[in-house]
């Protein structure tokens, strides 16, 4: 979906992955690995999304975003450059999310790929977003 949304004119994907991957991969090998790096990457890249959105140029954050404070840093880089957004939400069953992971990994185009224990490891803190958040939600 994301590299679908960036086919607009004037709009760059920036993916968590990618960047978590190109700078940290030989040190992500654990859940608390990767908050740690996720943490690191987010407070280097917020400034620079802040920026690009500033310059009008629209911004795809491929990002996880199933945390209330993970949103919480979405929101906060918003309030800062005011931009109008979409907060994408796929709402679909675990089996879903499972099988496109299979898929993905089979694939091999993807810098990671997590087992599905790795995914319900994660998808277990899952929290659904709130109108309290003050996101725009468009459930596919």
């Amino acid at each position: 979906m994301a590299k679908t949304l960036c086919q607009s004119e004037r709009t760059v994907l920036i993916a968590e992955d990618a960047w978590l991957h190109a700078l940290y991969a030989e040190d992500l090998s654990t859940a608390a690995d990767y908050i740690r790096y996720m943490s690191r990457l987010r407070r280097i890249i917020a400034p620079h999304v802040v920026a690009i959105l500033n310059s009008g140029i629209s911004v795809v954050l491929d990002f996880q975003a199933n945390t209330i404070e993970s949103r919480k840093w979405m929101r906060r880089m918003l309030e800062q450059s005011h931009a109008a957004h979409i907060l994408h939400v796929l709402d679909v069953p675990d089996e879903v999310c499972i099988e496109r992971l299979r898929v993905r990994n089979e694939a091999g185009d993807h810098p990671f790929a997590a087992t599905e224990a790795q995914f319900r490891a994660f998808s277990k803190h899952y929290v659904a977003p709130s109108p309290q958040e003050g996101f725009h939600i468009l459930r596919h």
